[in-house]
């Protein structure tokens, strides 16, 4: 073999590679967290759906995407941001929320891309038509007879009307309910605390895409998170702080201007949340 030859079929064998790497990346995982709850006697199953970015899985319909959430099984399903891109369309994201609050309970909490589009007072107006949007409020399920609360807010620096959304849902926060936040930045954890003391029962966040790039063993959390920089902390699995855990999905996000940064062993997440089952 000439040495021509034997550089492309070197070329050649790296592109493989890396196509392979980046389909592998692709390809969706339903991930299952078990958590220990006292306030929920009869069990709670969440599935929780994160950094979507407008993305579809199966047809444009998010077919595959809705067959793995009707196979969970959940008791209700919660969406934590960014299920569209900052820019681009929104119709792959409504059309599976429409679809699966035509059969579970459903609540929406925006992320950073939302509000940095062109559309986003339209796009919220367009989905208040289908389930609840949380803006630094909260809405009340009854599942199983349990008491539940499920509470939103896109940034806890960002301002209500007095107080940050963070704030106010900390105020609103009542025992006698299994309290739920959706907090789309990970990061901002530390601000789920009252003064005194009380938080939140489980904290669900996205946005940091699991770090990207990521190795077993070595790098866990990845290489890169958006707001915590290089090697970050905490981009993907279940944490415990006293009576909160919160639980970071890696997204499902895949557009095609990530190409060049593939996700390198770290598949798009489907998170599958058993409470008490």
């Amino acid at each position: 073999m000439s040495k021509k030859a034997r550089k492309r079929l070197i070329i050649a064998a790296v592109f493989a590679v890396l196509c392979a790497l980046s389909a592998w990346g692709f390809a969706l995982k339903p991930v299952n967290y078990t958590v220990e709850a006292k306030k929920l006697d009869k069990g709670l199953r969440i599935v929780f759906i994160s950094d979507l970015h407008n993305c579809f899985y199966g047809d444009t319909s998010n077919s595959k995407l809705i067959d793995a959430v009707h196979s969970a099984e959940p008791d209700i399903v919660l969406f934590g941001g960014d299920v569209v891109d900052m820019w681009g369309g929104t119709e792959y994201a409504l059309n599976l929320i429409s679809a699966l609050s035509a059969e579970y309970p459903c609540a929406y909490t925006p992320g950073n891309h939302e509000g940095m589009r062109d559309d986003t007072e339209e796009f919220y107006d367009e989905v208040r038509k289908i389930c609840p949007v949380l803006l630094g409020d909260k809405e009340e399920f009854s599942i199983k007879g349990q008491n539940i609360r499920v509470y939103g807010v896109v940034d806890s620096l960002q301002w209500g009307k007095k107080k940050t959304q963070l704030e106010e849902c900390i105020d609103e926060l009542d025992d006698n309910y299994y309290n739920i936040l959706l907090l789309h930045q990970p990061e901002q954890i530390d601000d789920c605390f009252g003064s005194d003391g009380r938080s939140f029962d489980l904290v669900l966040s996205g946005h940091a895409h699991g770090g990207q790039w990521r190795l077993p063993r070595i790098l866990e959390q990845g290489l890169y998170a958006p707001d915590q920089g290089v090697f970050p902390k905490h981009t993907t699995g279940m944490y415990h702080y006293d009576d909160t855990t919160q639980i970071i999905s890696r997204g499902l996000a895949r557009p095609m201007r990530m190409i060049f940064i593939p996700r390198i062993f770290n598949r798009p997440e489907l998170s599958i949340i058993d409470i008490n089952n």
